[in-house]
């Protein structure tokens, strides 16, 4: 088997990225004008692959971020989902490389596991600095509180079965593109 080049890793990001901002922009709003962030958990991904390029990683936050602002279903989201991105992405990237670092961890060696956990924990950073942010920038529609068990909480959820089968997927496709080059 080849080992997998720079341009081949910047187009499976470029790929996944595309996902995520088709996934964003087709999901519909689940009560108020929230939705499930498909757009963050492709992002996720991206930092759990490509846990060691943290320019990747910057630049996968700055384009995730600009794909959810053009896309939110939130009245004014548009700043607070810039900011949600950028900060997820540096808190899950330390995360990711924290629990990478783990001696239990390595010695299983199970990326399925990281990224249940990252998947779950970045949606719940993701989700309270998105509402933060929007809380101080336009005012929410809801009290946080509420927003946080009836949105958060839910979208955690759905984004860490989703993120997970997607996860899989997705490394079982990149295994056979390099059994056949």
């Amino acid at each position: 088997m080849k080992k997998i080049n720079k341009t081949e890793i910047l187009t499976m990001n470029s790929i996944l990225l595309a996902i995520g901002a088709i996934l964003h922009q087709i999901t519909p709003a689940i009560g108020l004008p929230m939705q499930p962030d498909f757009a963050l958990t492709m992002m996720i991904i991206i930092i759990v692959i490509n846990k060691d390029d943290y320019k990747t990683i910057l630049v996968s936050a700055i384009i995730t971020g600009i794909f959810t602002a053009m896309t939110t279903k939130f009245p004014g989201g548009q700043l607070p989902n810039l900011i949600d991105k950028l900060v997820t992405a540096h808190i899950v990237y330390i995360l990711t490389n924290f629990i990478c670092k783990i001696r239990i961890f390595n010695r299983m060696n199970n990326n399925s596991f990281l990224t249940t956990i990252v998947l779950s924990i970045g949606t719940l950073i993701s989700g309270i600095i998105f509402l933060l942010s929007a809380e101080i920038i336009i005012g929410l529609p809801a009290s946080f509180k509420i927003l946080v068990l009836t949105i958060v909480l839910p979208t955690i959820a759905i984004n860490t079965i989703s993120g997970l089968a997607l996860y899989k997927i997705i490394n079982l496709a990149f295994k056979r593109v390099k059994t056949f080059n």
